[in-house]
């Protein structure tokens, strides 16, 4: 026996529990920036892929819950940045991020949708000044796509008041940020075209960040715009916010207010700053949740998760899949061949194969001998020869002398 005497003997299993305690309760969510390589996306919807430099690389598991928030798509090659907090899969001995959200690095997740949706819609045509209709000079009535309580509806409205000649002004209130917000923008460009009696559509809201103004640039909206038979007029945000909505329409003015003027035939403007409140009110309000979120974090730390068990499991689920599906095509590959094999050999020793070759067996129809030797028979016996292709009666003549 050796001399060595370890006070404790670990399993292989044992060890990668500690490890997997060690990186998981002392490392919190962090930033990871590389570059995307062998992304692979199976059936489940779950994103597997490599993040490297120049030197290293890890391993990352982006699932489709986390997948579905990305408003761009994972292509090989991308720069990335994401969020994640690391995770040792037992089942490979193995460290890997497990990806939340991601980041276009260099250019941001939104830019990056927002160049992807405007560059498609270029190559259909929906930019084309050929297809756009002209703004009437005095409308009638306008449909004025925005919030019901917004700076923007208060800006167009205030640039109306007091003129000698008006146009009549219909409201269609909608969301105007957030989930769903597209869908009430693009359902209300619709209705207020099937209206028979509206000039012009004015698509409108007050300035903010890209988030902020991201229903505007949802492709639902964008086709919406294009496919109104009444002219579009996009005024959304500040002059230099830009927005997919902006570039479809028949003519974008670069605030609510210019659009209210633009109608109006050349009234002096009224221009009127971002509401710095509100400003102020998202800063705080966006600061007060990310302290939550913190605190949530280091809460979720400290507690033993199923979620992680739960991922190790659709991990190895993938990967039995995988394995399965190329077990059974190997299996079913080496049967090919041997059935070919054993089909190869058994028309070699087929007695057809030797009637193919110009012989004969001869049968006695007396008591159905097969007849090996000419011995066997005798003059005037009655014989059936079984040809290749056929059979023949003979009945025995004479046999040659030297038999």
């Amino acid at each position: 026996m050796s001399s060595l005497q370890p006070s404790k003997i670990l399993s292989v299993s044992e060890l990668t529990n500690i490890i997997s305690g060690l990186i998981e309760n002392n490392l919190d969510y962090l930033w990871l920036e590389g570059e995307v390589s062998n992304l692979r996306i199976p059936a489940s919807g779950h994103c597997y892929f490599t993040l490297k430099d120049s030197n290293s690389q890890i391993r990352a598991v982006l699932f489709k819950r986390s997948r579905q928030s990305i408003p761009f798509d994972l292509k090989d090659g991308q720069k990335l940045i994401c969020l994640g907090n690391l995770n040792v899969y037992a089942a490979r001995g193995e460290y890997q991020i497990i990806v939340e959200k991601v980041e276009a690095a260099g250019l941001g997740s939104l830019h990056l949708a927002f160049e992807q949706l405007k560059k498609r819609l270029a190559e259909e045509g929906l930019f084309d000044e050929n297809n756009k209709n002209k703004i009437p000079l005095h409308p009638e009535k306008i449909g004025v796509v925005t919030s019901a309580t917004g700076a923007a509806l208060r800006d167009i409205l205030k640039i109306f008041e007091g003129k000698r000649l008006k146009p009549d002004i219909l409201i269609a209130p909608v969301r105007v940020q957030g989930e769903g917000a597209a869908s009430d923008i693009s359902e209300a460009i619709g209705a207020l075209d099937r209206l028979n009696d509206i000039d012009l559509i004015v698509v409108s809201r007050g300035g903010g960040a890209i988030e902020d103004l991201w229903s505007f640039n949802e492709e639902k909206v964008a086709r919406s715009i294009y496919c109104s038979k009444t002219p579009v007029i996009s005024a959304v945000g500040h002059e230099t916010d830009i927005c997919i909505s902006d570039l479809v329409a028949d003519l974008r003015s670069a605030t609510p207010s210019i659009a209210a003027e633009t109608i109006s035939s050349g009234m002096s403007r009224l221009a009127e700053d971002i509401n710095s409140m509100e400003a102020r009110l998202t800063a705080a309000t966006k600061s007060i949740i990310s302290s939550c979120r913190n605190r949530l974090r280091g809460t979720t730390n400290r507690l033993k998760s199923p979620e992680k068990t739960l991922n190790d499991l659709r991990i190895e689920l993938d990967e039995l899949s995988w394995k399965l599906k190329s077990s059974t095509e190997n299996k079913l590959k080496d049967l090919r061949s041997a059935l070919s094999l054993m089909t190869g050999k058994l028309n070699s020793l087929s007695p057809l194969a030797v009637l193919a070759r110009g012989y004969s067996i001869a049968t006695s129809i007396r008591d159905g001998r097969i007849i090996k030797s000419a011995e066997d028979i005798n003059k005037g016996d009655s014989l059936s020869l079984r040809l290749n292709k056929g059979s023949l009666i003979c009945i025995v003549g004479e046999k040659p002398a030297d038999l």
